[in-house]
């Protein structure tokens, strides 16, 4: 009988905050314009705390933190300053590439009705669709763009609040914890800390290895391209897709041959195989051991709630929930459903949240 009872207790609670998730989720859609920025600003400050303090000895914790943004406003503007002049490259040959890609869909047009009799009326109306298709993402993407100038000028503020009020947030969580237990406080910051930092030092490895290899098949605007798909690694699994796709339709309509494209494709999937497989598990380790199948649920839901930003937000959020999920004894179970461990292997402490003693507070 107690064992009834302790099952429909431990489902009740399920239901419960399953409900509360679906509303939490729901808000989120509603006020993202505004919540957005503030996620932003609370992941750079939780990683930008241990230089702002080392700062802050010397010189006091609002001139530390004026100090670390400035320094991390720079290095933003030197990354910026490099895409705009690897832009201006790529726009000052749009004209010609835009008479070669006339040329080659023409040329694709010709084949199609010669091998599948379709006419070019009919071809027209595919491509017309096609360009509709591609015109709404474009719109998206720029509406987007469009909301950058508000979400830049918003995260630095909310950055300098963080790190200002650190202190007062930090006893605020402690208040709102029951009996003041805040094991998963450094493991979440580990998590956020790591990934962010790793991610940068990933990106810019896989960034090099793509120019280098579009280089070396001799595509045009190779650096650019190289590093777009290394910016697009923070997407995984959807996003080397995309980064492969631009430089494939480059090398289509301006190189004689189709096997340029399909060496486009194929250095992509090597630097893929590397990064997944050698580069990321070297630079992150396992601070973030989530499971292909959590990952995608993640990135589908994050889509689906922040669009883009939401996608880029999905893999760290995951891994944030699989750790407080860990001190809970209602859900410890679905934490391990998460991680990437296999059945009956083990993990050191310090590589799985999983192994720390579980709190005695209930969910």
């Amino acid at each position: 009988m107690s064992d009834l009872l302790s099952a429909r207790t431990r489902l009740d609670t399920i239901f419960k905050v399953m409900v509360i998730m679906a509303i939490g989720i729901y808000g989120l859609i509603l006020v993202r314009d505004v919540v957005l920025p503030i996620v932003f600003g609370a992941i750079f400050s939780v990683v930008l705390t241990p230089l702002a303090k080392k700062v802050e000895t010397k010189t006091g914790r609002i001139l530390s933190i004026i100090i670390v943004l400035i320094g991390a406003f720079t290095l933003m503007f030197l990354i910026t300053w490099f895409i705009v002049a690897q832009l201006t490259s790529l726009v000052a040959s749009l004209p010609n590439l835009e008479s070669q890609y006339s040329e080659y869909i023409n040329k694709i047009t010709a084949s199609f009705s010669e091998q599948f009799n379709i006419s070019a009326e009919e071809q027209g109306k595919l491509l017309k669709d096609a360009v509709m298709s591609l015109s709404s993402i474009a719109t998206e993407v720029f509406s987007s763009t469009s909301y950058l100038a508000y979400f830049f000028v918003q995260v630095p503020i909310y950055i300098f609040l963080f790190l200002l009020y650190r202190e007062k947030l930090r006893v605020f969580f402690e208040n709102m914890t029951p009996g003041g237990d805040m094991k998963w406080k450094g493991d979440v910051e580990g998590v956020v800390r790591g990934y962010i930092s790793g991610l940068a030092i990933v990106v810019f490895i896989a960034g090099v290895l793509n120019s280098i290899g579009l280089l070396i098949l001799g595509i045009d605007h190779a650096i650019f391209f190289g590093f777009l798909s290394g910016c697009l690694t923070i997407i995984p699994y959807v996003g080397i897709a995309i980064g492969a796709t631009l430089p494939a339709i480059l090398a289509l309509i301006t190189k004689d041959s189709m096997w340029y494209a399909v060496g486009v494709v194929g250095v992509h999937g090597f630097v893929q195989f590397l990064e997944g497989n050698f580069i990321t598990p070297k630079i992150t380790g396992s601070r973030i051991s989530i499971n292909a199948m959590a990952a995608i649920l993640a990135l589908l839901i994050g889509g689906k709630i922040w669009s883009i930003p939401g996608m880029i937000l999905a893999v760290p959020t995951i891994g944030i929930v699989k750790i407080l999920l860990s001190y809970s004894k209602s859900f410890k179970p679905l934490a391990s459903l998460m991680d990437d461990s296999e059945v009956g292997e083990e993990k050191s402490d310090s590589e799985s949240p999983l192994n720390a003693p579980t709190s005695e507070t209930e969910i």
